[in-house]
């Protein structure tokens, strides 16, 4: 079954161990994957999307 919760930068910070700041870097130089949903200027995206880019992303130590 889909994750279908929404995450902003602090969730997923929350659940790759850094800092917001670090996700928003992220996003800057292309390391994100493109957000699910944008409201209000805001970039959300799907839970599932964000465990599926960390499996995916270079160095990573299998999130949590």
């Amino acid at each position: 079954m889909a994750d279908r919760k929404l995450w902003s930068y602090k969730e997923i910070a929350a659940h790759i161990s850094v800092q917001p700041d670090t996700v928003r870097s992220y996003r800057k130089h292309g390391l994100l994957p493109a957000p699910d949903l944008v409201e209000g200027g805001r970039p959300y995206w799907f839970a599932d999307t964000i465990r599926d880019w960390v499996t995916r992303r270079p160095g990573h130590r299998g999130g949590h």
